[in-house]
């Protein structure tokens, strides 16, 4: 039987203290194990979001809670607060390859004695099932692209509408002028630096051919306001932060399409231009980077949804300044332990990416600056 929501007066809106996070754990980890028990990626993501979320442990060996149970334990806990329960268990079902339907069955069964519902968990049960092409399609009706409405086009700095999210935009001179225009702001200025960002990399600036769509342009700001590189992995750590800074429960959508992307393969393509690659968040320290990434994003000042934010408006404030405006805090100790690097050190580069910048060096008969950045090891196996 579905445990009802609270109502407001008697919703409990503070941190879960240790106790909790141990009632957390064992729902969320009952929830996530498939018939043949957890695999290590799981229990070390499921691990590190907690950890960099609450700051306590879970109990990996800790009895399991059944759904009703666990439900009633959140009985005073608010939609929101069950629906980030509800999207870690769902996480964690999703980096299982195959996924086991039984595993969807018990997320589903937890997500609706919390009275969620979430429209990830139509993906997952399609991953299930090996419906890939009809999970594709589910991610447009309820992930984050379902908000999309051409007015977006304003922030984007596109001189027309887009009819849709991740189209690109490669006809729009006055576009990629802007974006040019960049390379004129003073150094240390958050425009300045993704211009220097985009050079190093040899990225067309939207609006020429070859370019991202302008939609996923706005997610370059944030490798540079956040202190990302550009490798595989530090793109997760790019989509963590801003699916969790977002507390619209759609944009949760965006962390399952990097993972579907480059975990599991489930995804083919997505966000308009990137390709499937498996295996990054399985390697040593990523699900730390990741984990951390997401406590970042909470702890942004308010609801932020940094792929519509105006970053324009920005593009001649220090970087510094942007940062304290949003309420982005430093990575952590434990993320840069980790591997967590950003775009201007070794290994916050990828040797295409590299090669890229050089030959649109010399294509344009200028010397290549790489501002800092250079090919690192590339994360070893295993989590």
């Amino acid at each position: 039987m579905p445990v009802p929501l609270p109502t407001d007066d008697q919703a409990l809106r503070v941190p879960p203290d240790a106790a909790e996070v141990a009632v957390l754990g064992r729902g969320v980890l009952a929830a996530v194990t498939p018939p043949g028990g957890r695999t290590a990626l799981q229990e070390v993501l499921i691990g590190a979001m907690f950890e960099a979320m609450t700051g306590h442990p879970v109990d990996l060996g800790a009895e399991p809670l059944e759904p009703e149970a666990f439900a009633e334990a959140l009985a005073r806990r608010d939609e929101a607060f069950r629906t980030r329960i509800v999207q870690v268990m769902l996480l964690g079902a999703m980096v299982l390859t195959p996924l086991p339907e039984a595993v969807a069955d018990q997320v589903e069964a937890y997500a609706r004695a919390l009275s969620v519902d979430d429209g990830m968990l139509a993906v997952t049960r399609r991953f299930a099932q090996g419906s890939l092409g009809l999970a594709a399609i589910d991610f447009q009706r309820n992930g984050y692209e379902a908000g999309w409405d051409s007015a977006h086009a304003e922030v984007l700095g596109t001189s027309r509408a887009l009819d849709d999210a991740w189209v690109a935009a490669v006809a729009d001179d006055a576009l990629a002028a802007r974006w040019t225009a960049l390379g004129e702001l003073p150094e240390g200025t958050l425009g300045k630096r993704v211009w220097q960002f985009y050079r190093a990399r040899g990225f067309a600036f939207p609006g020429q051919p070859g370019s991202a769509p302008p939609l996923l342009a706005q997610h370059d700001w944030v490798h540079v306001l956040a202190d990302y590189g550009t490798t595989v992995e530090c793109e997760l750590e790019v989509f963590g932060l801003i699916a969790r800074a977002n507390d619209d429960p759609r944009a949760f959508s965006l962390l399952a399409m990097v993972v579907s992307l480059f975990e599991t393969g489930y995804l083919a393509t997505g966000a308009g231009l990137f390709a499937y690659d498996r295996g990054h968040l399985s390697r040593r320290g990523v699900p730390v980077r990741l984990a951390d990434a997401m406590r970042r994003g909470a702890l942004m000042t308010g609801s932020v949804d940094l792929l519509a934010m105006d970053w324009w408006g920005r593009a001649d404030q220090p970087v510094e300044d942007v940062r304290r405006e949003l309420g982005l805090v430093p990575r952590s100790d434990a993320a840069l332990a980790a591997g967590s690097v950003t775009a201007w050190e070794r290994g916050g580069i990828s040797s295409f990416q590299l090669a890229a910048g050089r030959a649109a060096a010399e294509a344009a008969g200028r010397a290549y600056e790489p501002f800092g950045a250079s090919v690192g090891d590339e994360p070893a196996p295993g989590t």
